[in-house]
């Protein structure tokens, strides 16, 4: 799951102050269980493969960028197009932050390239005193009908569903789609070292069968409560797990005696995961292609949308799961590196995080002018004050700025080959 927390936007030029001035997306912000990482640095007896690795490891770099660049670009078109559509000033289109590589003007839009492809923005003249538009132009956005930026707001948010649609639908077309079967049992991926569940015999890839009370078929949260509730007492279950050389599993008896928390509940030292196995569910024709596509899209909407309420109600447990560009990029890369299909999922998901956190009504947000939009339109198209608005919004860009440069630096750190270093 991949749950969407925070996406920070940029400060707008100061001679452009206006909140409505660009919608920009420099810092992507997301909820990922990142996966263990297994070392891949070169070692002396294999030099000779460095050189491939190295190439593999920046062809998929390249690609986990390519796809967050691919999705703002597609974010920041649906503002565009929602905009020219309506007849509304644009001044700029920008794809990535940073000094720009290249740049060239149709019209009265430029259109810009900048070397870091992790945000862009579309900018309007409003508050633009070289851009030749008098302030009362009926065709600036900030003068135009509330329904008319309404569109304009939200319209990237629309791109990026519309987008994520596409790609799975792509997706159930050339790969297919995946499909879970739940098997019996909870399976046991990690086992930590001197843990009560490692002196009890419990191996990584266990499949604990039954347990007192929930046989024959345990789930995560009863095995979970029931640990928790049986501190220092011996708890029987059990388990499945394929002797080494062997092919069939066998039945394992084990008795576990969970060790005592800081809190007084019991702990054993393991990760416990849904028992299931992934297939691959392909089309036969265009319309079943369709009802794979919509119920895979049903499905990871809701998934993402889910993990971003739990993130916002458990945020106090779930802040340090949230991962900045850097972690999305070193995801991407690994997911480019272990399958190719596997980036339609990881760019679907993306599109999707990226369209529900802007819908969060907060400062610097597409959701956060949403609804001052929308205050607006509830006081009878009475505007809210400019420096009101303005202080609101500059406050909000402040603010997921300095989380934007925390979750790069620390997503930073916490790199393989940055930790070799250090």
């Amino acid at each position: 799951m991949i749950t969407t927390h925070l996406h920070p936007s940029p400060t707008p030029k100061p001679r452009c102050p206006s909140p409505l001035h660009s919608y920009s997306h420099q810092h992507l912000a997301v909820h990922i269980p990142l996966p263990r990482r297994h070392r891949h640095l070169a070692r002396p007896a294999a030099a000779a493969a460095a050189a491939p690795d190295l190439l593999a490891s920046v062809e998929s770099v390249a690609s986990a960028a390519s796809v967050l660049a691919a999705i703002v670009l597609v974010h920041e078109s649906g503002h565009f197009l929602a905009a020219a559509s309506r007849g509304i000033h644009v001044s700029q289109f920008s794809i990535g932050f940073g000094p720009a590589l290249a740049r060239f003007r149709l019209g009265p839009v430029e259109y810009a390239l900048r070397a870091i492809p992790l945000g862009g923005y579309v900018g309007f003249p409003d508050d633009d005193p070289e851009s030749g538009f008098a302030p009362d132009d009926p065709d600036l956005l900030r003068n135009r009908p509330v329904p008319d930026r309404l569109l304009v707001v939200s319209a990237g948010v629309a791109a990026n569903l519309a987008f994520a649609f596409l790609i799975v639908y792509a997706q159930a077309l050339t790969v297919g789609v995946p499909v879970q079967a739940q098997l019996p049992g909870v399976l046991v991926p990690e086992v930590l070292p001197g843990s009560a569940a490692a002196r009890a015999g419990l191996l990584p890839g266990d499949i604990i069968l039954a347990v007192p009370g929930a046989a024959p078929d345990p789930s995560v949260p009863v095995l979970v409560d029931l640990i928790k509730a049986s501190p220092s007492k011996k708890v029987p279950i059990t388990v499945s797990r394929t002797a080494p050389g062997a092919v069939d599993r066998q039945s394992v008896e084990l008795t576990v005696v969970p060790d005592t928390s800081a809190d007084g509940t019991g702990r054993i030292g393991v990760q416990l995961s849904p028992n299931f196995r992934v297939t691959r569910v392909r089309p036969q024709n265009l319309a079943d292609a369709t009802v794979l596509a919509v119920r895979e899209f049903t499905l990871l909407t809701g998934t993402v949308f889910d993990g971003l309420r739990q993130t916002l109600l458990n945020f106090s447990q779930s802040a340090e799961k949230v991962s900045g560009p850097v972690a999305i990029i070193a995801v991407g890369a690994e997911v480019a590196r272990s399958s190719a299909d596997g980036l339609f999922q990881f760019a679907a998901v993306i599109n999707l995080n990226l369209a529900a956190i802007n819908l969060l009504p907060l400062p610097a947000l597409d959701g956060g002018t949403l609804a001052l939009i929308l205050l607006e339109a509830a006081r009878g198209g009475r505007k809210i004050p400019r420096e009101v608005e303005q202080g609101i919004m500059s406050s909000g860009i402040l603010v997921v700025l300095m989380i934007g440069i925390f979750l790069i630096v620390r997503d930073t750190l916490n790199l393989d080959f940055i930790k070799e270093i250090l």
